[in-house]
Order: structure tokens, then C-alpha cells, then sequence
């Protein structure tokens, strides 16, 4: 079924990261805000008036699933608004018909899906970026007195995993990209 249209959780911020990567310096530091650390689900637990680097904020996507580093990373590269246009430009640049971003975190809504072949598609140019690859094959990162492990079990189970991201929503079920 690898055409079959499904919403695709977490494994969205495989194209949060990738933009985020595109767009900017990643060492750039900007204070947390309320509103990040407002989001339900999985989370980096940014705290509000933080002093953190983008950098950070993107191991925090992709290690911890934090959908408030969804948030933070797409307000601070332009707002939620116009970083989630971001993301659906760029799946169309991709050719990535049949995928559509709502949100940068994959929480479920009605218009956020794509195919099992086009998660493969943008993983496969996401992965031709040396920083995408390391973060997301990193297991354990810790920087400003925060460790964080990776929620893909399979750095640690398989010796050739090198990422990428896992997912879970009730409607998605649970989700996986990875690759060796």
C-alpha cells in the first residue's frame, strides 16, 4: 500500500527539520515563549524565557519528538503560518503530490497526510543533508544541563541504523522511517 493516502504523525518533523535546515542559522539562540510549551503529546520541555539554540531545538524535534520544539522552530523561522506554507512548497518542489502539511508537529488533522512511498521520497533528499543525518542518527544529545535520547529504538538494537523518525497519534497508530 505504499500509495495508500494516511495521516503520518510525528514522522511530519522529518520535513520541519528539513526546512528549518534550509532556512537557517542553527546557531542561532532565541527565548522560549509561552506558547510553545503549550502543545499536547510528546515534548523537548522547552520552558518558557529559555535561552536556547536552534540547533538544540532541532535534536529536541527529532530525538524527543517535541512538538513544542515543532513550534518553537517554526516560529522562530517565520511563524507557524508562513513555515508551514514553507513545508507544503516544499513538498511540492519534491513532487510529493499526495502529502500535506497542516501543522509542524503531526498532530492529527484533517488535511495532514502523505504516502508511505512519499515519506520514503523525502527521507531519501532529507538524508543528503550531513546535519539531518547526524541529528537523527544520533541515540543520546546533551547541551545547557539537557540529555536527550532518542526515541528511535533502533540506533540502540541495530548496529547499521542510521535514523530517522518514529510516530504515534490514535489515528495514525504508530509510524516508522528508517533506514541503514
Amino acid at each position: 500500500n505504499a500509495d495508500e493516502i494516511l495521516p503520518m504523525a510525528s514522522t511530519t518533523k522529518i520535513m520541519t527539520a528539513l526546512v528549518a535546515l534550509e532556512q537557517g542559522d542553527l546557531d542561532r539562540t532565541y527565548t522560549g515563549k509561552k506558547e510553545y510549551t503549550l502543545v499536547e503529546g510528546s515534548s523537548m520541555y522547552l520552558k518558557e524565557g529559555e535561552e536556547i539554540t536552534l540547533r538544540d531545538t532541532l535534536y529536541g524535534l527529532m530525538l524527543m519528538s517535541g512538538n513544542d520544539a515543532a513550534l518553537a522552530i517554526a516560529g522562530e523561522c517565520g511563524g507557524l503560518e508562513s513555515f508551514v506554507a514553507a513545508m507544503n512548497d516544499k513538498a511540492l518542489e519534491l513532487g510529493l503530490g499526495n502529502t500535506h502539511f497542516d501543522n509542524p508537529n503531526g498532530l492529527d488533522s484533517a488535511n495532514h497526510h502523505t504516502t508511505a512511498r512519499e515519506l520514503a521520497q523525502l527521507t531519501a533528499y532529507a538524508m543528503q543533508n550531513p546535519t539531518f543525518c547526524e541529528i537523527v542518527g544520533t541515540a543520546t544529545y546533551s547541551s545547557n544541563g539537557r540529555t536527550m535520547v532518542n526515541h528511535n529504538k533502533l540506533l540502540r538494537l541495530y548496529p547499521d541504523a542510521i535514523g530517522v523518525k518514529t510516530g504515534y497519534t490514535k489515528t495514525s497508530g504508530r509510524c516508522l522511517v528508517s533506514a541503514t
